[in-house]
């Protein structure tokens, strides 16, 4: 199989990283660096190269600042980030989708949904794991839900927010329909309503609204498989909204 996708790893546990250059290089991914220093990531790829480069950083020992994904884009220009991590903090989530993040994988994935995962990022895709919908709280109350910061404070239905609950975690609109019992194209005239009540332009950019203003500000998940569409589909289908 030929994989035209060049990575570069990031990390402070040298055996992780190892492990990671193995995995990828027998698939076909081209490994560019493997260093736990931004400053050492190279500047240029090779002559030719015109997809954006992704650098897989692992977060599961300590954690790098915003300063340290401010150098990586500086070194390596147009870049894709995606961590893997044990922990998802959201407001460090946040910080890190404003510094070029396209996605964070939990370190139990499983290697088949970790290479599909940075396939999704090279076609310019952005996810979140997909086992978060067991672990979210309750985002709606007494029928509705008040989103801050969307055109006129509009209020969310309890659909819509069952709905943003799953483009919290990446499920396109089949695997919504499948979960909620609804057709797709009702979804998606739901999927439009939310975008317009908050304020956004896509699908990403909601779920992000969401963990930013409705959700518990930390959460842990496990599981054996992370995907944009969970364990519910072997290959994951990204819809615009």
């Amino acid at each position: 199989m030929t994989v035209d996708i060049q990575v570069s790893l990031l990390g402070r546990n040298s055996l992780i990283r190892e492990g990671l250059r193995h995995i990828l290089s027998e698939r076909g991914f081209e490994i560019l660096d493997s260093t736990e220093e931004p400053c050492r990531l190279r500047s240029r790829r090779p002559s030719g190269s015109v997809d954006p480069l992704i650098v897989l950083i692992d977060q599961c020992g300590s954690r790098y600042s915003a300063d340290d994904l401010a150098l990586v884009r500086k070194q390596c220009g147009e870049v894709r980030l995606v961590f893997l991590t044990q922990d998802l903090d959201v407001d460090y989530m946040i910080e890190a989708f404003g510094h070029g993040a396209h996605g964070f994988i939990l370190n139990d994935v499983g290697c088949e949904s970790l290479l599909n995962s940075l396939h999704l990022v090279a076609l310019g895709e952005k996810f979140l794991p997909g086992k978060l919908v067991d672990s979210l709280p309750q985002m709606s109350s007494g029928g509705s839900l008040m989103m801050k910061g969307g055109v006129g404070d509009s209020p969310l239905s309890d659909r819509e927010a069952e709905i943003l609950n799953c483009l919290v975690v990446g499920l396109p609109n089949k695997l919504i329909a499948r979960r909620l019992d609804l057709c797709e194209a009702t979804v998606k005239v739901h999927v439009k309503g939310i975008l317009r009540k908050l304020g956004v332009q896509n699908r990403t950019q909601a779920a992000i609204f969401a963990l930013n203003n409705g959700l518990d500000r930390t959460f842990r998940v496990s599981g054996d498989e992370c995907a944009v569409a969970g364990d519910e589909a072997d290959a994951p289908t990204p819809q615009m909204a």
